[in-house]
């Protein structure tokens, strides 16, 4: 069976080998590059299941646009490992691409458990092909292709912002509480994350609404929840 292998980008040595130290130690194959255009030729080349990116790296690329080159041809999963942890900093990633953070100082078991956890939630299981397709109004929800069309226009998510929309389409019309959706898209815990659902939120409006700023497809109740609102057919 073919090992899972996660690309780590980083110009610290020390980290690089601590992080490669955690990861080889709990099963998966590791790779790595010190440079934004390494990373991005790594990641064309070598297929990563995962990648691991600092945001200052050697070169002229630093890690939101090392994200963003990536996000113009691979969905693969990234976690941002850094010492920033502003929401700004966190917000420009997530715009990025990103799909997680992990702050520096961390545990070797906090990592662990992000790894796996974002692993888990970005493989296609048989579950979710059962149906073929979620139809929601104009939007509507390719399960075999994990690909999305809002009035027959495709519109591209990252791995994250699928599950989180597909958890919605699936409770079309019925109120979701912060709680729910952050278990069944991050995992149990991140249940109290709620930062992580808003900026996620966010950036499906932007990518979904006409008008983000006044939205009608999702829709929130105030310290409660989400709801993605599909009309009925009359």
């Amino acid at each position: 069976m073919t090992s899972t292998r996660i690309l780590i980008v980083d110009d610290e040595p020390k980290l690089v080998r601590l992080v490669h130290e955690i990861l080889h130690a709990a099963g998966y194959e590791i790779l790595a590059a010190s440079s934004g255009e390494q990373a991005v030729e790594a990641v064309a080349l070598e297929q990563p299941d995962l990648v691991i990116l600092d945001i200052v790296l050697l070169g002229k690329m630093d890690g939101y646009q090392v994200a963003e080159r990536i996000r113009e041809f691979s969905t693969v999963p990234i976690i941002m490992l850094t010492a920033k942890v502003r929401e700004t900093d966190m917000l420009r990633g997530f715009d990025a691409g990103v799909d997680d953070y992990v702050t520096k100082p961390f545990s070797s078991k906090l990592l662990l458990a992000r790894v796996r956890a974002l692993l888990k939630r970005s493989q296609v299981t048989a579950t979710e092909v059962k149906q073929t397709q979620i139809d929601c109004g104009i939007l509507k929800i390719n399960l075999l292709q994990r690909s999305v069309f809002l009035a027959d226009r495709e519109v591209h998510l990252t791995p994250t912002e699928y599950k989180l929309l597909h958890e919605l389409a699936v409770n079309s019309n019925r109120v979701l509480l912060h709680e729910q959706l952050l278990t069944a898209v991050w995992g149990s815990a991140y249940r109290d994350d709620v930062d992580y659902l808003r900026a996620y939120i966010h950036y499906l409006r932007r990518k979904l609404e006409p008008d983000p700023a006044n939205p009608r497809l999702i829709v929130s109740t105030p310290g409660v929840g989400y709801m993605l609102v599909v009309p009925e057919e009359k």
